[in-house]
């Protein structure tokens, strides 16, 4: 089954920066569609940013401008650079996979393989 270990979450002030990074146990994930999801305290989970297997990247318009998603595929390594932080961005991070196409980018019925998430805190 596939593995996917989140890291680099952590505590950080408001307009801070952390990058998350999601390490998969996948030998070859280039072909794979792969996402960040984020769950606050009695929230719905949200779709924050997605990468499909040429690189094209979609974001949810809250995190826009703000965080940039990347995956190095030698390194099977999923990434989410997440700058200006927000109070609002306060949430359990996952990241998903699922080979591609999938039905849609940042929801997460589109993705089968999930990670057991890291904690993201901003004050």
């Amino acid at each position: 089954d596939v593995q996917l270990v989140e890291s680099g979450g952590g505590s950080v002030q408001a307009g801070g920066s952390l990058r998350l990074s999601c390490a998969s146990s996948l030998v070859d994930d280039s072909g794979d569609c792969m996402a960040w999801f984020r769950q606050a305290p009695g929230k719905q989970r949200e779709g924050v940013g997605a990468i499909d297997s040429d690189g094209r990247t979609t974001y949810a318009d809250s995190v826009m401008g703000r965080f940039t998603i990347s995956k190095d595929d030698a390194k099977n390594t999923l990434y989410l650079q997440m700058n200006s932080l927000k109070l609002e961005d306060t949430a359990k991070y996952c990241c998903a996979a699922n080979w591609c196409p999938v039905v849609a980018e940042l929801m997460d019925y589109g993705y089968g393989h999930w990670g057991q998430g890291t904690q993201v805190t901003v004050s």
